[in-house]
């Protein structure tokens, strides 16, 4: 127990710093001093919009991420795997090619918001067997949907004008360029008023961890608790697709690797999970800058390298041994 508070004090007190060194990745990182001279305040500028950006949004994911494992008691579960990221990338991109950029900051998440929660509705449809949803048949109809997406989003690019073909394409390699401060302000507030919701639903999401009956059993209305959980995590990854377009695996990495260093309680894991989210994609994106200067690896990239094994060696362990 003692050890496992140290972790979580350790992950809070040195993941801004993590975030901070963020700044110094790329154009410059050899004379990190530089940065702050008076012609580089430009650059300086769109560091600090894209570090911000890349601290938002791999909190968002990772947090997300660890609702859904709770709510499914899936250790695979996360917005790209269950296709929510997908869906909301397809919202999104729909919404571009429709104009809706220009109607305001609020265009966007809503129209990522709504692809998610239809994403989420026909997976669950697709999964459920009776009255019983098997958690691989799940994590199945996720990646067929998820391919689905894939496919039409592809469909709007060849049909699409060369400035919507860029658009769209930015939204399939993840990149965390800001383009427009009032939609990072936005969700910015849609996402700290999900996690401050989340903040009292750790003891829900312990008790779900135990099955649906046990729940019962403390007093839980489980179905209830799910609609509640399932929807403020899909807020959250539409939100952050909205700002960042399509970054896979920071859900599934993320809440695992917590989990390790902090234990399976909420109180800790969901905090720990933004924290530690903000810091691997911060990173993720900087070593994309640096890795192949001054060519750029889309963070997306990045994230899919680091996730992509982990992924399969999950899928490759008993259940039963995941959550251990």
């Amino acid at each position: 127990m003692k050890h496992r508070l140290l972790w979580f004090w350790t992950i809070l007190l040195a993941s801004p710093l993590i975030v901070a060194s963020g700044l110094f990745l790329g154009i410059g990182w050899e004379n990190p001093l530089a940065l702050f001279a008076a012609e580089n305040s430009g650059i300086l500028t769109i560091r600090l919009w894209r570090v911000l950006a890349g601290a938002l949004v791999g909190a968002s994911l990772g947090v997300s991420g660890a609702v859904l494992q709770a709510v499914l008691r899936n250790p695979l579960a996360e917005p790209y795997v269950l296709g929510l990221s997908s869906g909301a990338g397809l919202g999104t991109a729909l919404c571009i090619m429709a104009g809706g950029i220009g109607i305001g900051a609020f265009a966007l998440p809503v129209a990522g918001f709504i692809g998610a929660i239809l994403s989420l509705a026909i997976v669950y449809t697709l999964a459920r067997v009776g009255r019983s949803t098997s958690p691989h048949t799940l994590i199945l109809a996720g990646v067929v949907w998820s391919s689905l997406c894939g496919s039409i989003l592809m469909f709007l690019v060849s049909q699409s004008s060369a400035e919507g073909m860029h658009a769209i394409m930015w939204w399939f390699l993840g990149d965390l360029q800001v383009f427009d401060a009032q939609l990072v302000g936005t969700v910015i507030v849609v996402n700290v008023l999900a996690m401050l919701c989340l903040s009292f639903f750790a003891r829900e999401m312990n008790a779900m961890m135990l099955g649906d009956e046990m729940a019962g059993h403390v007093g839980l209305n489980p179905e209830r608790a799910k609609l509640v959980l399932l929807a403020l995590a899909s807020i959250m990854a539409a939100a952050s697709v909205a700002v960042s377009g399509l970054i896979a695996f920071v859900g599934l990495t993320v809440p695992h690797a917590m989990r390790a260093l902090v234990g399976p309680d909420h109180r800790r894991l969901v905090p720990a999970a933004a924290f530690g989210g903000a810091a691997f994609l911060v990173i993720a994106d900087g070593l994309g800058r640096i890795l192949m200067f001054p060519s750029e690896i889309p963070v997306g990239v990045i994230t899919a390298f680091v996730g992509a094994p982990f992924f399969l060696v999950l899928l490759r362990r008993k259940q039963q041994e995941m959550w251990t």
